[in-house]
């Protein structure tokens, strides 16, 4: 401590201050210290602080060299003309002093700086005492501080943790929970392994980072040496506290880890309803020792997982449940189609308020019919029940039937109405039929209650498809309402119909509009092939989530690699049916343009039409038209219409008596060969059109 003014300058009538006796009762030392001479005087209690004797101290701040290391002395002046420098009139510092036995010692000083008139400092009057046990007492406050804000921590951690894993729904969601949300990283770890128990094995499902697993414990038995096994057999967590520890317990284990460098470990049983599940270990590479706060935490995040990984795998075995379940209801195989690319899925709602999978009654089927035509059945049988899975089953099987047996789309619909309403059930179903026909692209569609199809174009372009509609399927029966009106639609080559279930567009707080045209946007900007298309809406609707589940249907005409060289379409007209007649001449202007007669549309449309309107006319039942290309040498287009009469038409010619027979004039003139054939107890009109004549 550095000298202060000179010696010959004559000390002040009140030095050195006389201390109060209290402060010696509280183990303090008093010094008055004269800057003018440089003179420090200390008390008795003062001399006792610094370990000193009065015949080893001469008066000069100097001689407190013994006891004062240069260091400190050095930073209490530097403190003490800081504070005379800016005015102060009081300081305080901790210092470190040696004693006689050369132990080390925390001192503290505080200085009251007193100055004369003018300003000038003239003395400093303090006190010291001795302050190791103040300051480790404070280290130990700052440690258990210190302790109890990372015992905080990892409260928080842990449930932050548990908050992620509530919202897991697999064994891989609790992994993910695991690894992203930073909970183990905030622990400490610097690995983690986790494994669950399948037939007496211990099978490892996570590790992290990658690598930190040890080769040959990817599937291990639960009675070899392995910390993970012994936990799973003991039910008792594991705590490693040391490195030495560690090889002691597990010699065949640590030669693996000893690149991890680990310090500690801690390895939780997995318990979920008193049998273990798995086992989780964390390795640290930092500590040594848990405390007892520490292990509580550890044990109450290992309650947590193990809780999730229950649910998760409950959840799991309901979904594999419900969909196994699901699928037996619904066609094993979809048949191959020619001309047609075709992709069904279906996902099973979540079970409302819980983690498991409801069985619904969401269908799909693809029916082959005769003449190349193909059934496309999309239903929703209300409910999320294995009754309704049930009435789906037999509801599925009665409109198979009913469509393969070659009855018109309004009448398979009015039947399967009709049998659902006899059923034993209170249950309704919507349902969506489609007829194609892939060699023309036309297609009849009926509606009971369903959302309408999409069709999506070669360019992306997808639209909703209005179809008119009936009542849903046991409802129009109920009411005595069973008219479906029958909608007839183009499907182009490499045009995509979409079928599906309300539980593809629906979500909570929205309309069905604004469902569809989300799903519409979707399909948009979706994938070509109809496989990956199918994929990418189911994905999407799993992320969603939602209760109800959803039946989906994609079918896309191709686009044919060269002309076709023969096809056969046919329709039922029925006498005073318009719409019938409608939708036959829509039929055949398709089949016209698909097989290549595109130059004469015009006159194989008014031939066709003369010939089904004079059977409608003079026969009493209904007629039914064949369309037929056909390929062997010449390319031809044949038009057959047969009806119930046994009576031949007659060609009359101009100016004889009546108005029959002169269709057969016009027939005669545009077509290239005309005839009569008999069939039965009827007969079928004939007429052909060459193709580029």
């Amino acid at each position: 401590m550095a000298e202060r003014g000179a010696s010959a300058v004559s000390l002040s009538g009140d030095w050195p201050a006389h201390p109060d006796p209290i402060l010696a009762l509280n183990r303090m030392g008093t010094f008055d210290w004269d800057l003018d001479t440089g003179l420090l005087h200390m008390d008795a209690q003062a001399y006792q602080v610094f370990d000193l004797l009065p015949e080893e101290y001469d008066g000069r701040p100097e001689s407190l060299v013994l006891r004062v290391p240069p260091p400190e002395a050095a930073r209490l002046d530097a403190a003490v003309a800081r504070a005379i420098k800016d005015g102060s009139e009081n300081y305080g510092a901790y210092f470190r002093i040696r004693r006689r036995d050369g132990t080390p010692r925390w001192t503290h000083t505080q200085g009251y700086i007193r100055r004369d008139a003018t300003g000038r400092p003239r003395r400093v009057v303090g006190i010291v005492r001795d302050a190791t046990e103040e300051l480790a007492e404070s280290a130990e406050r700052s440690l258990r501080a210190a302790q109890d804000e990372a015992f905080r921590q990892q409260t928080n951690v842990v449930q932050a943790v548990s908050a992620a894993l509530a919202h897991a729904r697999s064994v891989h969601d609790v992994i993910d929970a695991l690894k992203n949300t930073h909970g183990i990283r905030h622990l400490g770890a610097a690995s983690l392994v986790m494994g669950l128990v399948e037939a007496g094995r211990i099978r490892l499902v996570a590790e992290g980072p990658a690598g930190a697993s040890v080769p040959g414990t990817q599937i291990t038995r639960i009675d070899e040496p392995y910390p993970m096994s012994e936990v799973v057999r003991t039910l008792v967590p594991r705590f490693i506290e040391s490195p030495e520890e560690f090889a002691q317990g597990y010699p065949i284990l640590w030669p693996h880890l000893t690149d991890l460098h680990i310090t500690s470990a801690a390895y939780l049983p997995l318990i979920a309803q008193a049998r273990p599940i798995g086992a989780m270990g964390l390795l640290y590479n930092d500590r040594r020792g848990f405390s007892t706060e520490e292990r509580a935490v550890l044990v109450a995040l290992g309650s947590s997982i193990a809780q999730s990984l229950q649910r998760a795998m409950l959840y799991e075995q309901e979904k594999d449940v419900a969909e196994g379940l699901q699928q037996a209801m619904l066609p094993r195989t979809i048949p191959s189609v020619r001309g047609a690319d075709i992709a069904v899925r279906y996902r099973a709602g979540a079970a409302a308020g819980t983690f498991g999978r409801d069985i619904g009654g969401d269908w799909y089927d693809l029916i082959p019919l005769p003449g190349g035509r193909v059934g496309a059945v999309i239903g929703d049988v209300q409910g999320h029940d294995t009754h309704a899975a049930a009435v789906m089953g037999q509801l599925r099987i009665v409109l198979r039937a009913y469509a393969a047996e070659g009855h018109p789309p309004a009448t398979v619909m009015a039947r399967a109405s009709v049998f659902l309403h006899e059923l034993d059930t209170d249950r309704f179903a919507t349902c969506l039929y489609a007829e194609a026909d892939l060699s023309t692209g036309v297609m009849q569609a009926v509606r009971a209650g369903h959302i309408d199809p999409l069709i999506r174009q070669v360019d992306g372009t997808c639209s909703r498809i209005p179809v008119e509609g009936g009542l849903p399927l046991g409802l129009s029966a109920e009411f005595g309402r069973l008219e479906y009106p029958v909608s007839t639609l183009e499907l182009d080559p490499g045009h995509t119909l979409l079928l599906c279930t309300d539980g593809l567009i629906e979500q909570p707080g929205t309309d069905l509009d604004d469902g569809m045209r989300r799903l519409t946007e979707l399909v948009t900007h979706g994938p070509g092939d109809v496989r990956e298309l199918a994929d990418r809406l189911i994905q999407l609707a799993e992320e969603r989530g939602g209760d109800d589940d959803v039946a989906l249907l994609l079918l896309r005409r191709r686009v044919p690699e060269a002309p076709r060289a023969g096809g056969r379409l046919q329709q039922h007209v029925a006498p005073g049916d318009p719409e019938a007649l409608t939708q036959a001449r829509h039929l055949i202007r398709a089949a016209v343009r698909s097989w290549g007669y595109r130059e004469h549309a015009d006159e194989i449309e008014l031939v066709a039409d003369e010939l089904i309107t004079n059977a409608l006319m003079h026969t009493e039942g209904s007629a039914i038209v064949t369309l037929r290309a056909l390929g062997d040498g010449d390319r031809r287009l044949r038009i057959e219409v047969e009806d119930s009469s046994s009576a031949l038409p007659r060609r009359r010619e101009a100016g004889e008596d009546g108005v029959s027979g002169r269709g057969l004039l016009l027939v005669d003139m545009l077509a290239d060969a005309w005839g009569v054939e008999a069939r039965g107890g009827g007969k079928a009109v004939w007429c052909e059109f060459r193709q580029g004549a």
